[in-house]
């Protein structure tokens, strides 16, 4: 899959993603540091659903051309 335009691929988005959880769900964060990791969650949030969604159209792609009924003119010759 490809990369975003910050680097962060997939899984790794998705690995922070469930560090940044982890530390909110803690409670140690000041106000401050729990509103900053907050966005960026949801930066990593939007971003993984985005790759998601061009990974879900891709596959869409490829079915339907697999899927899609062959012209006679692609039909092996005796049919």
């Amino acid at each position: 899959m490809s990369q975003p335009s910050d680097g962060l691929s997939f899984e790794k988005a998705l690995a922070e993603l469930e560090k940044i959880v982890q530390r909110m769900e803690s409670g140690e964060l000041s106000l401050e540091d729990a509103l900053a990791t907050h966005k960026r969650g949801l930066e990593l949030a939007r971003l993984c659903h985005k790759q998601l969604e061009a990974a879900q159209q891709q596959v869409k792609v490829l079915e339907g051309e697999i899927l899609k009924p062959l012209a006679k003119s692609e039909l092996p010759e005796g049919d």
